[in-house]
């Protein structure tokens, strides 16, 4: 079962990150609209080094949504921030929603 959509009231972009280049990062075209419920709230979670960092913004969204760490994401303040975690939330067999977690930047 997925996260229902009246849970996400809010609309993100997001260009994923596809690689590094001899300019910097590359990042893929990006996924407007994509439906999402953002928190923008401060946290220290570990990145995908294992360090820890500050993340000042979580955004919840569908389990099966394509932001890879590093990836840029502008929130429905406009502010663009980097993903830099995502955690999946399952629970196999049991009646509850299936969601994806970014912690960004």
């Amino acid at each position: 079962m997925r996260v229902p959509g009246w849970l996400l009231p809010h609309r993100i972009t997001i260009e994923p990150y596809a690689g590094d280049a001899a300019y910097g990062p590359t990042y893929g075209p990006p996924a407007a609209d994509v439906p999402a419920l953002v928190a923008e709230t401060v946290r220290t979670v570990r990145n995908r080094e294992g360090r820890e960092v500050t993340s000042t913004a979580q955004v919840l969204t569908a389990p099966d949504v394509a932001c890879p760490p590093l990836s840029r994401i502008t929130l429905p303040s406009g502010r663009i921030t980097t993903a830099l975690h995502i955690a999946p939330h399952t629970a196999p067999g049991l009646p509850v929603p299936e969601s994806a977690e970014v912690f960004c930047e």
